[in-house]
């Protein structure tokens, strides 16, 4: 089958038990040639981390867990292909950022598709899982953030929908290190 044929994949949500998988695919994708723009997190930091962590970061996005779910595209022979996870940030709470979260909302992460993937429609189709996810446990926006110089990001969440929201999200780097929030609604 051919990479760019869509539905030679199957879009669900993990289960506890992959926390293998869920390693592999996350030190996969920050080997990334952007990894750097995309994720907050070294490989190296990463790949010392002990299997008791990928083990609770893989129950708290597995299917059934109620504040985050983990998708993922599975491929022919079981191959991981991408991943997407959505968190659930409650009104009244202060997110990440230290930032006020004034209503339900989902906030869009890890977002990741092997290489020879991208273009296939799987970002879209991992966004579309995720939305519905979100959508169905109340969430009244989504929401992603994005660094200013990870053009293709950009690009891949205008495709699904999204779109900059105007706000730019400090980050610990220093003066002018920061990333924009992209926003979609139901």
């Amino acid at each position: 089958m051919s990479a760019s044929v869509p539905g030679d994949y199957v879009i669900r949500s993990i289960r506890a038990d992959e926390w293998p998988a869920v390693k592999e695919l996350r030190l996969r994708a920050l080997l990334d040639p952007v990894a750097d723009l995309a994720f907050l997190e070294t490989y190296d930091d990463a790949a010392a981390r002990p299997d008791s962590f990928w083990r609770e970061r893989a129950a708290g996005g597995a299917e059934g867990a109620s504040g985050a779910q983990q998708f993922v595209a599975v491929g022919p022979g079981g191959v991981w292909l991408g991943t997407l996870t959505v968190l659930m940030e409650e009104a009244g709470s202060t997110d990440w950022a230290g930032f006020a979260v004034d209503r339900r909302q989902g906030h869009v992460v890890g977002v990741f598709v092997r290489s020879e993937w991208r273009g296939s429609g799987l970002t879209k189709a991992l966004f579309d899982a995720g939305l519905e996810w979100a959508w169905a446990n109340g969430a009244e926006r989504v929401r992603l953030i994005v660094h200013p110089d990870n053009g293709r990001a950009q690009a891949a969440y205008r495709k699904a929908g999204f779109a900059p929201s105007g706000r730019t999200v400090p980050l610990e780097g220093g003066p002018g290190d920061h990333e924009l929030e992209y926003v979609i609604g139901r």
